[in-house]
């Protein structure tokens, strides 16, 4: 078992943060893809009278919402570690 003085320790959990980081990200990316693939979607139908939104906004802002979690989580984890270090 390792010492928490050894920078090793910071540095691994400095790697977990960036992980967490990207994983929030990339949800969140991939959220956005979704609610503009819906609205290419409609454009293609090009129907004038579809009222409301389509199940791929309510996706997409579920996926973004999910990430920017995943991203609060992600610090709030990192400054708990931070203090026991």
């Amino acid at each position: 078992m390792s010492d928490l003085n050894d920078p090793r320790v910071f540095f691994a959990a400095e790697r977990t943060l960036m992980a967490w980081n990207r994983t929030g990200l990339t949800l969140m990316a991939f959220g956005f893809v979704l609610e503009r693939f819906g609205l290419f979607l409609h454009m293609l139908r090009q129907d004038a009278a579809h009222p409301g939104r389509d199940l791929s906004f309510w996706i997409g802002i579920a996926f973004s919402t999910q990430g920017v979690r995943v991203l609060g989580f992600s610090i709030v984890q990192f400054q708990v570690v931070m203090k026991t270090l």
